[in-house]
């Protein structure tokens, strides 16, 4: 049971009365705690805490939505005749899907709650892993510690009365490392669904250490050469790939936009038989977990791509609506944004080979590792990310430690000549933006091995 200052029974007695004035009617309540911690170079610089209370109300009349929010609970009948003034104001074409209202209480599995532990406890543990991180060559640090803690509650006019209670908790860190030519960078974060028990469990001092070993090994590595080769990429660069290049191609929005390379796909081989991706909200493993999207659908595992056939798309009810399929359950939004379609852990399913498998009979070509980002069109179908590191492969053997290097091409080439699939697995933490909105996500798979992709150094 969640122990809540949300007033269930007030906010239903608002839900009864818009059920007599509009075709639908949401509300969403959220109680949030959150914390951030920043720290450079072993010193605190900014510490920011705040308790936020917010109401969001979105109603449907005469095909059109009309919302409002507020931080102010004496205003929520206010925002209920706004919202529905708005509504009644505009003209458009909205239909849902059929309803299947759900009655739920989700608890956190959190084993450290975000009241447990003292901020100082919580800066102990940053300074453990920058004191791991004091190696030679080692200029600078930047480590952020963040917790969220909530209760949110999702009552609908069609029967849907959902009370959650979530926890999320992350910590990153950089490092600068500087020769005197050269100046590299390390990063990486741990952070899932749960409370501190994720920093408490991990071991710092590794963390911290490898951080700096990172950012100091890419001091001496060589700039790569500039070509196509065949590939190897690591779990965090093929999870990368699957959500910026196929992942929001597939949200549904996206689609109805004509901004996706897979409008009017579904059914159609798009890649390699050794191809499944899946994107699967429900798995509590994953940062991009939730029970539950805005719209109270129930999260499932969603089979994007089976064995190289596109097989799905990312829905909400509006969207799923005009495609004529059911919600995939991926709506969402913060508090008081528009409703749109988002991924959530999406990932490839691992196969059957192991890495040496899959190097084997590769003679001149690169195994690229980690991500720094990049760009995709979607339309287009075209890409080009930038790895942490590589290095080349010469018959069959890991040879030179390379640095700067991008990945580009065709995203259904890619799919297409991948020829390995590996037996590991590993999902990333992190955030994806999207229309202006930020949602935790996370994104990975295995080592994959692609026969031929362009790689070449970074401008």
């Amino acid at each position: 049971m969640i122990n809540t200052p949300i007033d269930v029974d007030y906010f239903q007695k608002i839900i009864n009365k818009l059920e007599t004035q509009v075709d639908y009617a949401d509300i969403r309540v959220e109680d949030l705690q959150s914390n951030t911690i920043i720290m450079k170079d072993g010193k605190i610089d900014n510490v920011d805490s705040g308790i936020n209370y917010a109401v969001s109300i979105r109603v449907l009349k005469n095909g059109a939505w009309g919302s409002a929010y507020t931080t102010e609970h004496e205003k929520v009948e206010d925002i209920a005749t706004k919202a529905t003034t708005l509504a009644a104001h505009l003209k458009s074409d909205v239909k849902l899907t059929p309803p299947d209202p759900q009655e739920d209480i989700v608890t956190s599995d959190a084993k450290i709650k975000i009241d447990d532990v003292t901020f100082d406890e919580k800066i102990d543990a940053m300074k453990d892993a920058n004191q791991a991180a004091q190696l030679d060559e080692i200029q600078s640090t930047n480590i952020v510690y963040s917790e969220a803690q909530s209760t949110s509650l999702l009552l609908s006019t069609e029967g849907t009365n959902i009370l959650s209670e979530n926890n999320r908790t992350l910590m990153s860190m950089n490092t600068v490392a500087n020769n005197g030519e050269v100046m590299q960078i390390g990063h990486k974060s741990l952070g899932a669904v749960g409370g501190f028990e994720v920093v408490a469990d991990a071991d710092l001092e590794v963390f911290g250490r490898q951080i700096a070993e990172k950012a100091i090994n890419l001091l001496d590595a060589k700039t790569p050469p500039s070509g196509n080769f065949p590939v190897i990429l690591d779990p965090e660069l093929a999870g990368v790939f699957i959500h910026e290049a196929l992942g929001h191609a597939s949200e549904a929005d996206i689609i109805l936009q004509n901004d996706s390379i897979l409008k009017g796909r579904l059914g159609e081989k798009i890649g390699s038989d050794l191809i499944t991706v899946v994107d699967d909200a429900s798995c509590k493993q994953g940062f991009g977990y939730y029970a539950y999207d805005v719209e109270g659908t129930k999260t499932s595992k969603n089979v994007l791509v089976e064995n190289g056939i596109l097989k799905s798309v990312l829905s909400s009810r509006e969207t799923a609506e005009k495609l004529g399929r059911k919600s995939s359950g991926n709506a969402r939004c913060p508090l008081g944004d528009q409703t749109i379609v988002r991924m959530s852990n999406t990932y490839i399913q691992p196969g059957d080979s192991s890495f040496d498998e899959l190097i084997e009979g590769i003679h001149d070509g690169i195994y690229l590792k980690g991500s720094r980002g990049g760009q995709v069109d979607t339309g287009r179908g075209v890409f080009q990310f930038n790895a942490v590191e590589a290095y080349t492969i010469n018959n069959g053997e890991l040879g030179e430690h390379i640095r700067d290097v991008s990945l580009s091409g065709s995203t259904l080439d890619i799919l297409n000549n991948v020829e390995g699939v590996g037996s590991d697995f590993a999902l990333s933490v992190g955030f994806c933006g999207k229309d202006g909105q930020t949602a935790p996500v996370g994104d990975g798979g295995p080592h994959i091995k692609v026969s031929k992709a362009t790689v070449g150094g970074v401008q």
